[in-house]
C-alpha cells in the first residue's frame, strides 16, 4: 500500500522490444525457459502490463532455497486492492520460474521500509510468499497473469496482508485524502484497526529491526532494465525487425505443425487400412492352406483307388484273354466271378430283389387287365414282399461288412504310404 507513482507509464513499444530482446537471447545469458513457451510468456506479460501499467517487467537474479541463482523474468510493481470503499496499492513481485507457464509463478508481497506483513495471514507467509487457490489450481495454458492479479486483488481485499508501522497522525479525526490511492499515513491505522505503539522509542524503519524476517528480495540484484528512449534508431529498427522475424517464424512453425498433423492423420488412416488388408490376406492364406490340405487328402484317396484298380486289372487281365479265346462257348453266369463270398452274396441278394420287383410289376399289370383275381394278387404280393425284405436286409448287412473291410484296407494302405 503505497501512494500512486508519479513516473509516467512505460512505453508499450519499449516493453515489447525489451521482452523480444531478452527472450530471444541465446547462449549462457539466455533465460531458462523452453523455446516453445517463450512466445506465450511474452504475450502474457504484454497483456498484464496493458491491464496493470503499475507493474513493470524486469530480469533479476533469483536465489533458490538450495543456493542456486538463476536469471528470471519478473513483474515488479503494485496491484490495486479495494478495501472499505478505498483503493490501495499493494507492492508485489511476480517471479516467472523456470517451469512457467506450465506451472504457476511465485508471487511475493514486497513491503516497503514502513510496512510489515500481517501475521498470521491465511494467504501470505512471514517471508512474503503468497499462496492462493488460483496458484494451486494453475492449469496450463488457460491460466494467465491477468487472472492471477484479479484473484490476488480479490483475496487481499478480504484480508489485507500489510499494515503500517509508522506512528499515526496526532489529529484524532484525520480527514480522508481525496486521492483514489491515499497514502499509508492517512489511512492505514484506521483501516486495519491497529493500535498505535506506546510512547517511547519509535519503531525502526526496517522489518529486521521490528523483529520480523527480512524481505526475501534483499538478495535480488537487478541485472537488466528496459531499454530507454535514447536508443539508437538503428538498434530500434534491428529489434523491430527481430520481433517481426520471430512472429513470422512462429507463424511458419504453427503452419508446419498443422501440416504435419494432417500428414500424420493420413498416415494413421493408411496404417489402419493396411492392417485390415493384412488381416484379410492372412485369412485368405489360411483358407488356401486348409484347401490345399483337403486336396492332398483327396489326392491320396485317388491314388489308393488307382492302385486298387491297377491291381484288379492285373489280376483279371488273364481271364479276359481266356474269355476271348473261348468266346463261342462262354456261359453267361460264368462270365463274371465275384472276388469273395460277400460280393457273391450281395450280387445274389440284389438280383433276387430286382427279380421280385419285376414280378410285382407284372402282377400289377395283370390285375389291371383282369387276368388275375384280386385276392390272389394280394396273397402273391404279400409273399413276394416278405421275401424281397429279407433279400434287401441281407444286402444291407453285407454292404456294411464290406465298408468296414474297405476302411481297414485303406488304413493299412495309408500307413504304408506314410512310412
Amino acid at each position: 500500500m503505497v501512494p500512486p507513482s508519479s513516473t509516467p507509464p512505460p512505453n508499450p513499444q519499449q516493453i515489447q522490444q525489451f521482452l523480444s530482446s531478452v527472450l530471444s537471447q541465446r547462449g549462457p545469458s539466455a533465460l531458462p525457459y523452453s523455446e516453445d513457451t517463450k512466445w506465450l510468456i511474452r504475450q502474457q506479460l504484454l497483456s498484464l502490463i496493458s491491464n496493470y501499467p503499475s507493474l513493470e517487467p524486469k530480469t533479476a537474479t533469483f536465489t533458490h532455497n538450495d543456493g542456486r541463482s538463476v536469471n528470471l523474468l519478473q513483474a515488479d510493481g503494485t496491484i490495486p486492492m479495494p478495501f472499505q470503499g478505498v483503493t490501495y496499492n499493494i507492492p508485489i513481485i511476480i517471479w516467472l520460474m523456470e517451469s512457467y507457464p506450465r506451472y504457476a509463478p511465485a508471487v511475493y508481497v514486497n513491503p516497503t521500509r514502513d510496512m510489515i506483513i500481517k501475521r498470521p495471514h491465511p494467504h501470505v507467509s512471514p517471508s512474503g510468499l503468497v499462496s492462493i487457490p488460483y496458484l494451486h489450481n494453475w492449469i496450463y495454458p488457460s491460466s494467465n497473469l491477468v487472472d492471477l492479479v484479479l484473484h490476488l486483488s480479490s483475496a487481499f481485499s478480504r484480508d489485507p496482508p500489510l499494515y503500517s508501522q509508522r506512528r499515526p497522525n496526532p489529529n484524532p479525526n484525520p480527514s480522508p485524502s481525496p486521492s483514489p490511492n491515499p497514502s499509508i499515513n492517512s489511512s492505514m491505522t484506521s483501516t486495519y484497526g491497529q493500535h498505535p505503539p506506546p510512547p517511547g522509542p519509535r519503531v525502526a524503519a526496517t522489518a529486521a529491526a521490528a523483529g520480523y524476517p527480512p524481505s526475501p528480495y534483499g538478495r535480488v540484484q537487478h541485472s537488466q532494465a528496459r531499454p530507454t528512449s535514447t536508443d539508437d534508431a538503428a538498434e530500434v529498427y534491428k529489434r523491430n525487425a527481430m520481433n517481426k522475424l520471430v512472429e513470422m517464424v512462429h507463424g511458419d512453425i504453427i503452419g508446419m505443425r498443422k501440416a504435419r498433423e494432417v500428414e500424420m492423420e493420413g498416415m494413421f488412416s493408411a496404417q489402419a487400412v493396411l492392417r485390415r488388408r493384412e488381416e484379410e490376406i492372412n485369412k485368405g492364406l489360411k483358407e488356401m492352406q486348409d484347401e490345399k490340405e483337403g486336396l492332398e487328402q483327396q489326392l491320396q484317396v485317388v491314388l489308393m483307388n488307382t492302385d486298387v484298380l491297377d491291381s484288379w486289372i492285373r489280376d483279371n487281365e488273364g481271364k479276359i484273354k481266356n474269355l476271348g479265346k473261348k468266346n463261342n462257348n462262354v456261359a453267361v453266369d460264368e462270365a463274371i466271378h465275384c472276388v469273395d463270398v460277400l460280393s457273391k452274396q450281395v450280387l445274389d441278394s440284389t438280383a433276387a430283389d430286382l427279380a421280385i420287383e419285376d414280378v410285382v410289376y407284372s402282377l400289377d399289370k395283370a390285375v389291371q387287365d383282369g387276368v388275375v383275381p384280386f385276392d390272389q394278387y394280394l396273397r402273391n404280393v404279400r409273399l413276394l414282399s416278405r421275401e424281397q425284405f429279407f433279400h434287401r436286409a441281407t444286402a444291407s448287412k453285407v454292404k456294411e461288412a464290406q465298408m468296414q473291410a474297405q476302411v481297414a484296407n485303406m488304413a493299412a494302405r495309408i500307413s504304408h504310404f506314410v512310412s
